[in-house]
């Protein structure tokens, strides 16, 4: 099937195809003409899988033609980058349309933004936060808004923005098209879903909390206090030529970012205390090779789109099942392959074999020769800066939430 097939504009086929695009995802099949219909839709689709496209596609051509001076359609979503690169994928695909939008987000001064929404805008990016304070400010009105989007929902609910979102409802048309797009649905979402939407067309590509099928999964047993010297040999392999790290605390990666540094390898971190600045410098550098690793807390985890990322580590283990999906989810994306490693010491133990049972298939485990762990060696469990938690005594093991993913029955191979 072609772009054509779908029912979309000769401007946005060509604005597609310039970008490199021929063929359309399964989400884009389902999603694209639901959207154009004019219904509520209500999708589900795993990280890398081509959403975005879903719903920008038909928000243009379903503007296109009418001009207004306020906002006629609303993309909310959980994070900077994330509305950052969703604006740029409405300039992409509407190049041919002569519709404005803007983006909004924290971190960046109010004065661009106000400027931008007294001028006229059709299609606003926002973070609830700041698109809140804009509000406040009656900096915009929603009261001709045709189309509104949550995008990343559960993540949103995740990060405590609902009430903020329900505010922002509160004030928008009744009488709209709304698209939910999240990549789990658990009981919250269905609930939040069955107040927003109404009858909506549901599209579902892939089965909640599932990892993505491209990506090797392995992990490297290693003595806690040894992971930071395993992950500088792991990258002395020129494979892992984009390598994303995760870690657990910001502190953590500012910490691990400069061991890297003084063993020789280029890295950049990536977490919610840097500035807006600081941020886009750090991603900028990342996408033009300037850094071959970033280091990460989970505000990477979802959203972010950076071609070719070879490697994704967990260096910390993240919190539930879901977590760990989205993490290795920024590996293998648009068809291609992928690697997550995954370092665990003895007190990750217990989160790992939760973890493996949620997993769809054997999780390799493969002892690095030189960093093979002490037997029966105990560690309070602490974070990439080596810190357990200023002397209060050992750090219970993280275990993961057994309700956020499926419970299946795993093994671990043996080492």
């Amino acid at each position: 099937m072609s772009f054509s097939q779908l029912g979309l504009a000769p401007e946005l086929v060509r604005a597609v195809e310039r970008a490199g695009y021929q063929t359309p995802t399964p989400i884009q099949e389902q999603a694209i003409p639901a959207a154009l219909a004019g219904g509520d839709v209500l999708g589900c689709a795993q990280t890398g899988t081509g959403k975005t496209a879903g719903f920008v596609l038909p928000i243009l051509q379903r503007l296109a033609g009418r001009r207004g001076s306020s906002p006629r359609a609303l993309i909310l979503t959980p994070t900077r980058e994330l509305a950052a690169q969703i604006s740029e994928s409405v300039k992409t695909y509407g190049a041919f349309f002569p519709l404005k939008s803007t983006v909004i987000f924290g971190g960046a001064g109010y004065g661009p933004q106000e400027l931008a929404l007294r001028r006229g805008v059709d299609i606003v990016v926002a973070t609830p936060g700041r698109l809140l304070d804009h509000l406040q400010r009656k900096t915009v009105r929603f009261d001709a808004l045709e189309i509104l989007v949550l995008d990343e929902a559960d993540r949103m609910l995740d990060m405590g923005f609902i009430q903020d979102i329900k505010r922002i409802v509160a004030v928008v048309p009744k009488t709209r098209q709304t698209m939910m797009f999240s990549a789990t649905m658990p009981t919250a979402i269905l609930k939040f879903a069955e107040e927003m939407l109404v009858r909506p067309t549901k599209v579902q590509v892939a089965r909640s909390a599932t990892t993505v099928n491209d990506v090797t999964q392995v992990v490297h047993p290693v003595d806690h206090d040894r992971k930071r010297s395993l992950l500088v040999h792991l990258l002395k392999d020129s494979a892992m030529s984009r390598t994303i790290v995760f870690t657990r605390t910001k502190h953590g990666a500012n910490h691990l970012t400069d061991h890297l540094e003084r063993n020789g390898h280029a890295a950049t971190a990536l977490h919610s205390n840097k500035s807006q600045g600081a941020r886009a410098k750090a991603l900028g550098d990342f996408r033009a090779g300037k850094a071959r690793v970033l280091v990460a807390t989970d505000i990477a985890s979802r959203g972010l789109d950076v071609a070719d990322v070879s490697h994704v580590v967990n260096f910390d283990l993240p919190n539930t099942y879901e977590d760990y999906v989205h993490r290795i989810g920024r590996t293998a994306r648009a068809g291609a392959s992928g690697c997550a490693i995954s370092l665990i010491s003895e007190v990750d133990r217990g989160g790992w074999r939760d973890m493996e049972r949620m997993a769809r298939t054997p999780i390799s485990q493969q002892v690095v020769e030189g960093f093979e762990p002490t037997p029966g060696r105990s560690r309070p469990s602490g974070d990439a800066s080596g810190r357990t938690g200023r002397g209060r005594g050992p750090a219970p093991a993280r275990r993961f939430d057994r309700n956020s993913g499926p419970r299946r029955p795993g093994r671990l191979v043996p080492v």
